[in-house]
């Protein structure tokens, strides 16, 4: 039995919080690369005319009068989750915030060895203090894959988890030409970083159209899992011996991806361990997850309509 609760990401509008993603609060300072220099451990300064171009990015007008009358800071960016909140977009927002292209200006001129180290451990410091803040409320905030999710950390209950977004051909089509044309422009790495998004969203989509909570552990694989056990996906010996051939092919893709993605992605630090790819194994990458991302989905949407039928027959 799935309970719901009150929208967890409306503890994130504390005003601590607030300070927090608007980069007027620090926790230090950290020493980065062989010289020792000093680097703030704080999320990028966002100026009011900032705020108000993200805001409206993300569908809320907003704007700024220079040398008038403006609100504070944390009140731009309060009414901005609040929208989100409203809109199902909090997620969408809080990875941007926390993404790395956002932190180019207190990082540009070290090596991208000490830009993903210095990155990594910046963002999981805010997030620790961040949860230092809900903590006596029994909540946090954690990461799965791409989405930033709340969750209560003392509920002994099951609570429904923050919806994901519509999924359907159109996004899966959308996100693969953004990949394509990412290789286009010679970024593999945000091409295969895209890949495994694709395939992390739909799985998470199909899951919960089961009525079901996705892994929370950022793991493809478990989410694979997940599905082919909710859509009795198994290879079955009255299949088509060509038919369970394709399944098993599709752990394989699952298995590529992630591993591709960890090593040569832009979400990890991973120094000599980091490999490249050629533009036409990005391009393989991404149309490997093109292709299972509309199967998986056209599986869900079969299962659907058979499950109408079904109650519609009774």
């Amino acid at each position: 039995m799935v309970i719901k609760t009150v929208n967890l990401y409306e503890l994130l509008r504390n005003r601590q919080i607030l300070a927090i993603l608007d980069g007027d609060t620090d926790f230090g300072e950290i020493e980065i690369g062989d010289e020792g220099s000093l680097i703030k451990v704080s999320m990028p300064y966002l100026s009011g005319p900032v705020l108000c171009d993200i805001s409206s990015s993300f569908g809320l007008p907003a704007t700024y009068s220079w040398g008038g009358s403006n609100r504070s800071r944390w009140e731009y960016i309060d009414d901005l989750l609040e929208y989100c909140i409203k809109n199902n977009k909090v997620s969408d927002l809080l990875g941007f915030l926390f993404s790395k292209g956002q932190f180019v200006e207190k990082l540009k001129g070290n090596t991208p060895t000490i830009i993903d180290e210095t990155y990594n451990r910046i963002i999981e410091t805010i997030i620790q203090q961040i949860n230092g803040i809900l903590y006596f409320g029994g909540n946090e905030l954690y990461v799965a894959g791409k989405q930033f999710l709340m969750r209560s950390v003392t509920a002994t209950v099951t609570v429904e988890a923050p919806a994901i977004k519509q999924i359907d051909r159109d996004y899966i089509k959308s996100l693969s030409e953004r990949a394509l044309k990412d290789i286009d422009d010679s970024n593999f790495d945000s091409a295969i970083t895209k890949s495994r998004t694709l395939l992390e969203e739909v799985f998470c989509y199909v899951i919960e159209r089961k009525s079901e909570i996705p892994s929370d552990k950022g793991d493809i694989g478990k989410l694979y899992g997940q599905v082919k056990s909710l859509y009795n996906m198994h290879t079955q010996k009255d299949h088509d011996k060509r038919i369970n051939t394709l399944l098993s092919g599709l752990n394989n893709i699952v298995s590529s991806i992630a591993e591709t993605r960890n090593k040569v992605s832009d979400s990890h630090g991973l120094g000599g361990k980091r490999i490249n790819i050629s533009d036409y194994h990005a391009r393989l990458c991404v149309n490997s997850a093109t292709v299972m991302a509309d199967f998986i989905l056209s599986v869900s949407d079969n299962n659907q309509k058979h499950n109408k039928n079904s109650e519609n027959n009774e």
